[in-house]
């Protein structure tokens, strides 16, 4: 039997909406710049003719449970958020063919990527890896997973507001690469696993948030999800 010089952290895990059993959280993938319009107030267009999806990671200790109050990061005078859907991995699947995507969906849930922009933008420019932006503590906010076994969303309402005033408003429907398409390609770099998470994207309207700052999101036919950022800790 194993023995530790301290605690090991716990499994990152979700509720499961209509069960007890919760979603044991394995990794966090996040596809970028993947709306059109996001992409161009990014100042990044995406020609998909020629391009295929990037993605970055973030630790699972990063995961938040919607409805959290979460402190606002160190270092940092530009803190955004960023609304997505979801997509939870149900079954392993490595090479899977977009045809065959929907075998290894367990479900979905309305998420929240939030982002030290300013510091994003400084390493994107000087081509540095993004880790201080974007793998920030607390930043990756998520609901309860909606079982959703085999079903692939092509199409819903997404949309966020800050304090009750709209600042996100799309469809899933704009993606640039649907969910058949991410999971083939992300699926040809990683042995894709049971508890994965791929956050898929976000709209356009992205800002920054205060102290203060109650943030709502939705995603039709999934659900909500909702953050308060606290003072800085």
């Amino acid at each position: 039997m194993t023995t530790y010089l301290f605690p090991p952290p716990p499994v990152a895990s979700l509720p499961v909406r209509g069960k007890t059993e919760h979603f044991p959280v394995n990794r966090l993938f996040f596809v970028g710049r993947n709306y059109h319009a996001h992409a161009v107030e990014m100042g990044k267009p995406v020609d998909k003719s020629v391009e295929r999806p990037f993605y970055f990671t973030k630790a699972p200790q990063t995961l938040t449970l919607s409805g959290a109050t979460t402190p606002y990061p160190s270092e940092t005078a530009n803190y955004h958020f960023e609304m997505e859907l979801v997509l939870a991995i149900g079954k392993p699947g490595f090479r899977v063919k977009a045809d065959d995507a929907h075998e290894i969906i367990y479900g979905y849930a309305a998420g929240l990527d939030m982002t030290r922009r300013d510091l994003q933008l400084v390493a994107r420019d000087k081509g540095r890896p993004w880790d201080l932006g974007k793998d920030v503590e607390h930043s990756s906010v998520c609901s309860e997973i909606v079982p959703m076994p085999g079903v692939v969303i092509e199409h819903g309402a997404i949309q966020l507001s800050v304090n009750g005033a709209v600042k996100q408003q799309s469809d899933v429907d704009k993606l640039i690469w649907n969910i058949r398409e991410i999971i083939a390609d992300l699926s040809l770099f990683y042995h894709l696993q049971p508890g994965d998470l791929i956050y898929t994207g976000t709209p356009e309207g992205v800002g920054a948030v205060q102290p203060g700052d109650r943030i709502a999101g939705s995603v039709e036919g999934v659900g909500g999800v909702e953050l308060t950022v606290g003072p800085e800790a």
